[in-house]
Parts: structure tokens; sequence; C-alpha cells
């Protein structure tokens, strides 16, 4: 993701605080367990190259969409957060990778990782895990973005801080829990493996490297779905595959630069990338807006009350007065931040996200296999806030009012357990 390279993202989280006390299960939540893994910018078409042969066979066993459509902005951490919460990021407030807040000192995602700490910016919906310990069901994560950061003061049973486990050693301390005795046995764990979406921002989409780490990710899932069968649980184990956006190849040159169009030093950049989002400094609001908003190559910009309504995005108070959306295959930045980029990109910035929703190279795997779910069925592509009411129904627990349906639970699991 762009702020792991803008700021290492990564040590945001802090370590494990008081966990949210789970209660004890209701009998309609059954006995199995759910494990949703994010593969960090797994593109829905990279699993059709041949070279993850564990998630092929899940995919042939159970259901695979054509491509799960991101929220947009299609980055990381808003994408996480809509998965966990059903809702968009103008809505659940994690609106960006990137972002700044009038009522919170900082910038989230800058050099500051403290900033991060602060509970205020994660506070805008309840996400999963809170709500399935609340209804006794035990949850525990191995590094999802946020899931760290206290919701009401509480964090999910068992974790683990973001560190630098290799992806085998992650699933190895997943098993451990799943080892534990009954009653402190997490029946919900969430799983994030970040080195498919390293790759493709150093080296691009149809690099080497990003076809080595999808094999590296395979080769875990296959340790993982061997774990569960040495213990006798993979009958019993509901497993939801997933990633959070996909993946554009960069061309050398493509690279719009706002310092050219606009004095840089009358505003301040909350976000760049893919798009770049500006607030003007006091009594330069005019001056910024019309160099702005004129027309420019390869970028379209926008006052955020005007963001098409198909992006869902602009009401938030942390969304820039100024939002550029750049086309598909540029990048946006500042002149400084070209600069850094450079400096941290041995071999260049060969990929990136955060492009319109719709695109089809913004497409995000989603597979789901176990018991809950059907058999060799592939389904269109669909909006990623649907994902939340579905792992809720696995579970058996009543979700919290979103923007999603549950028309995907509906399309994927077994009739017996759709739901009403």
């Amino acid at each position: 993701m762009l702020a792991r390279f803008l700021a290492a993202l990564a040590i945001l989280f802090v370590p494990l605080i008081a966990p949210a006390t789970a209660k004890p299960a209701a009998k309609s939540a059954g006995t199995e367990t759910l494990i949703v893994i994010s593969i960090d910018g797994f593109r829905a078409d990279y699993l059709d190259r041949g070279l993850s042969p564990t998630l092929a066979k899940l995919a042939r066993g159970g259901v695979r969409s054509v491509g799960m459509r991101p929220a947009f902005p299609s980055v990381t951490l808003p994408n996480h957060q809509t998965l966990m919460t059903g809702k968009t990021p103008d809505h659940h407030g994690v609106i960006d990778n990137l972002m700044m807040d009038p009522a919170i000192p900082g910038w989230f995602g800058g050099l500051d990782p403290k900033v991060g700490e602060d509970p205020r910016w994660w506070q805008g919906a309840k996400p999963l895990w809170i709500t399935a310990e609340e209804q006794g069901v035990r949850s525990a994560d191995m590094y999802w973005p946020g899931a760290q950061v206290p919701f009401g003061g509480k964090v999910p049973s068992l974790g683990l801080a973001p560190g630098d486990l290799s992806a085998d050693a992650e699933v190895d301390a997943v098993l451990k829990w799943l080892d534990r005795p009954a009653m402190s046995r997490p029946r919900f764990v969430t799983l994030y493996f970040p080195m498919v979406d390293d790759a493709g921002h150093s080296f691009g989409p149809d690099s080497k490297e990003v076809n080595t780490a999808i094999g590296l990710v395979d080769s875990a899932l296959a340790r993982l779905v061997s774990g569960l069968e040495q213990r006798n649980r993979r009958a019993s184990t509901n497993l939801v595959v997933l990633a959070d956006h996909g993946m554009m190849e960069i061309p050398d040159g493509q690279q719009i630069l706002i310092d050219d169009f606009v004095d840089t030093s009358k505003l301040v950049v909350t976000t760049a990338g893919a798009y770049i989002g500006v607030n003007p400094l006091p009594g330069n609001e005019a001056e910024v807006d019309a160099a702005m908003l004129k027309p420019h190559d390869h970028l379209t910009c926008w006052r955020k009350s005007e963001i098409p309504a198909r992006f869902a995005y602009g009401t938030h108070p942390r969304v820039p007065r100024i939002f550029c959306l750049a086309a598909p295959g540029w990048v946006v930045l500042t002149k400084p931040i070209a600069a850094y980029m450079k400096s941290h990109y041995a071999s260049g910035f060969r990929g990136n996200h955060g492009y319109d929703q719709a695109d089809p190279k913004m497409a995000a795997l989603f597979v789901a296999n176990g018991p809950a779910f059907k058999r060799g069925v592939t389904i269109p592509p669909f909006d990623n806030i649907n994902v939340y009411l579905m792992l809720a129904q696995v579970l058996g627990v009543k979700g919290e009012p979103g923007d999603g349906t549950l028309a995907l639970a509906r399309d994927i699991m077994v009739p017996a357990r759709q739901g009403e």
C-alpha cells in the first residue's frame, strides 16, 4: 500500500491492550471456525496465473467471484475497514491511508506513527471482531490493519501487533491459537499477508516478483489447510480468502506534479498517489480552487461536494476540500513526494492502486470454502460492502446496520445458513 512506503504504516499498531471480554457463546452461534485471510493487493485475475494451486483448489471446491469491487478509494486501510464494518469509507471514517482531521492533531499515515495509534481515527464504525466478542464469539487477529487499535477500549481476545513474522510463522501462530482449550479457543480469526501488494508497488503487477509473492502466500495457505486437516478441523472451518484491491501498472514518466500549476506553499496536501487531496491555507481558497479545478491532462479535480455519486465519497469531514483523481496508470504527486518515492524505490514505482473501483484492474480476489458455503460456484462481480453481513451470518452473530445487504450471503451460502 502507498502509505507503507510513505510512512511505514506497519508501526501504526500498538501492542495488545486489554481484550474485549467474550461472553459465553450462544447455542445458535455453532461450533464452526471462521478464518478470514486478506492478501493485500491480490488482483482477482492473479488466480488465473496457475501459481496458486491451494487457492485454486479452494475456489473449485467453494465459491469464487470474477472480481470483488473495492470501496473507493481502492486503497488498503479504507477497504479493510469496509470489509469488517459493512460501511463505505465515507461512513466508517477511515477515508484514506493518509488523512487529516481538524479534531485530531497530526497526519494519519505521516512520519509520526503515534498519530495513527489514536483510537479516534477508527471509531466511526464497530468492527466485526468487537461485535463477535460481544455476542459470545471469541476473536483473534494476526496483523489485520486496525485490529489492534482499540474500539471502545477493546481489541480481539487474542492477537499480535504487526511485526516481522514470515507468512509461515503467521500461520503457525494461528494454528497454535486453534490448539487452545475450547473455552479460550477463537472461533473468528483474521489473518493478513502484505507481500503481494509490496511486490506490486515495487515491480509492477506483471513482474516475476509478484508471481513469487503469489507462490509464497499460496504456500502459507497450504500450510494452514494442512494444519487444519492434521487437527481434524478442516471440515468445521470456513475459509474466506480475499483482497482489499487490485493493482495497475505505472509506466515510466506517467507522473503529474501539481507544483507545475499551483503554488503548493498555499495549501496542505493530505494524500497523494492515484489521487491527491488538498486543503487551501486560510485566505487562499479562491486561488487554489481556481488552479486545481481547471482542466488538466490525465487528472480530474472536484470540490469534495461535487465528487461523482458513484464513488460514494466526499461527505466525511476528513475528505479534503479539493480531490483529484489521476487517469488509470498515472500518479499525481508533489515534487517533494516524488523525490521521496524515487529515493525509496530502487527499482522504481511500478504499480499502484486507488483508481476507480469499477476498473477491472482494481478488482480484488474473493474465495470462500467451507461448510457454510456452496461448492463449485462462480459469481459475478459484487461490492465489498456486502462481505460484512455475510461474515456475520457465517459466525451466527447479528451484524451492525451498514451500507451492504444480505445479497452475497444468499448467493454463496448453503440455504440453511443464508438467514433472512
